[in-house]
């Protein structure tokens, strides 16, 4: 089993240890203070160094749960061999914002706890942010911003963070706020002192002052209950950070304050809402009359007439939209295509008529090796391009009767 230094020290980043196993890019030791991927906390990165100058890259650490090492992965294995000791070298940067992430997880949990009863079912550390589930239906946006104020009031605070170690039996009569399922002789317990007593195995801060902030995100409703997201001390700078430009940016374009920003955007839809219900009225004017003229000058056949057009221009929703206005005023029947960004077809006839166009649809598509559908009386369906669309309407002209 490995002994793994940073049980009792975080910022413990440089060690000595010797090389015990090498297994492809592998490398087991007999100490280390590279933290393994585990309880939702990810793994840290650094070099390995041999003979005080040459330096491997570790780029992965995971655990072995069956012999308890720790495997760190590693770019040049082939430099190493068993029995050389090394100079670990731990990416500090990392470490620390793990650390800030880690230990204000434990704290904005117990916040949850204290004020609500909402138990932490799951943590994850992701790359740009972190997410607690909380064990509930539901949370309000002044429950979420009451365990923030609480969380950074302890933060502010600057109170001690202290490992301890306990039996499991010690550690139910201390109040520990969640304890593993795992059988372990002793438990690590993390201790914010007079605010949560929690088992873990991560690396954490020495004071709650050393997080920096707690900056809440979202909330959302996920399978186990709710998910929070949420960043913690130099992450939740560069986030807050980002987000104020983004804001900026955005309220330069309508020339507002930030603050005014939701409600620009809110008028700004409404009115877009508006202008495109007007637009909807004049496509279907124009629909009306450009179907009276069509139908004024359309072929007879039989006891229907048969309008026939591509428009290069318009879109499927336009084709449409006439060919129901021109099937409405009168027995006809409507071969339309369109080209633009989506070339497509539209068959459609007055109800009542010998014709199908589903099946006319069908037969067009399947010559085009595309898709389609529609009843006796209405069909659409897309094509390769403009001008296969224009040819597949005199084919289907051809077939109606």
């Amino acid at each position: 089993m490995t002994e793994r230094i940073y049980y009792t020290d975080s910022f413990l980043h440089e060690f000595e240890a010797r090389v015990v196993a090498v297994s492809g890019e592998a490398i087991t030791l007999d100490r280390s203070a590279f933290y393994p991927t585990s309880g939702g906390q990810v793994f840290d990165t650094g070099w390995l160094e041999v003979n005080g100058s040459a330096r491997v890259r570790v780029r992965d650490v995971t655990e072995d749960e069956q012999t308890g090492h720790v495997l760190h992965v590693v770019e040049g294995a082939e430099t190493l061999q068993p029995g050389a000791v090394v100079r670990g070298l731990i990416d500090g940067e990392r470490r620390l914002d793990h650390m800030q992430q880690h230990t204000g997880q434990h704290v904005l949990s117990a916040a949850f706890e204290k004020l609500y009863s909402l138990a932490t079912v799951s943590f994850h550390m992701g790359e740009e942010s972190c997410t607690i589930d909380l064990a509930t239906e539901a949370v309000t946006a002044k429950q979420l911003e009451a365990a923030e104020t609480l969380a950074n009031q302890v933060i502010a605070e600057d109170r001690p963070v202290e490992i301890r170690f306990a039996t499991p039996d010690e550690a139910r009569t201390m109040g520990v706020r969640k304890i593993p399922p795992a059988q372990r002789d002793k438990l690590r317990l993390i201790d914010v002192r007079d605010f949560d007593l929690n088992a873990c195995g991560g690396t954490h801060v020495r004071s709650t002052g050393q997080i920096g902030c707690i900056l809440l995100r979202k909330a959302e409703k996920v399978k186990q209950g709710v998910r929070v997201e949420f960043v913690c001390g130099l992450r939740a700078v560069c986030t807050a950070r980002r987000d104020f430009q983004t804001l900026t940016d955005a309220a330069a374009v309508f020339s507002t304050h930030i603050w005014e920003l939701p409600q620009q955007v809110r008028k700004s839809l409404e009115e877009i809402k508006a202008a495109q219900k007007a637009q909807h009225r004049l496509l279907e004017e124009v629909a009306e009359l450009q179907a009276q003229q069509m139908l004024q000058y359309a072929p007879e056949l039989g006891s229907h007439k048969l309008v026939v057009q591509f428009f290069p221009e318009r879109d499927l929703g336009f084709i449409k939209m006439l060919a129901q206005k021109l099937t409405k005023q009168g027995n006809a029947i409507a071969l339309f295509g369109c080209g633009g960004s989506q070339p497509s077809l539209v068959f459609a006839q007055t109800p009542g008529l010998a014709n199908d166009m589903g099946a006319l649809m069908k037969d067009a598509v399947q010559r085009l090796g595309t898709r389609g559908g529609g009843n006796r009386d209405m069909a659409q369906g897309g094509a390769p391009d403009a001008s296969r669309a224009e040819g597949a309407l005199q084919q289907a002209a051809n077939a109606v009767g």
